[in-house]
């Protein structure tokens, strides 16, 4: 049996986090995805494979694409929330 590990699954909202931080910050907004890869790189060579390049750069830019997936997913589905309207609209009785 293999034994799967997640490596820096608690690094993917830092990631999230830090680019609001950065956005705030006055960073333009559509260099964003960039930066989520940036940062994703630097926290794999950083925390998940120190010394092994393409191991980190693959995990990096698989922290940096979830990161920046998982923002875009969760914005778009609470403005979709916002705007469907709480109680649908009354349909009116059928003509007699």
């Amino acid at each position: 049996m293999q034994d799967y590990e997640i490596y820096g699954a608690a690094a993917t909202p830092l990631i999230i986090g830090l680019v609001e931080l950065f956005k705030r910050m006055g960073f333009p907004a559509k260099y964003t995805p960039v930066l989520s890869l940036v940062l994703g790189i630097l926290a794999a060579a950083i925390y998940i494979a120190p010394g092994e390049p393409k191991r980190f750069i693959f995990h990096g830019i698989t922290l940096g694409l979830s990161a920046s997936g998982l923002y875009s997913g969760v914005k778009h589905m609470v403005r979709e929330i916002r705007s469907t309207p709480a109680d649908p609209p009354e349909k009116p009785d059928p003509p007699k």
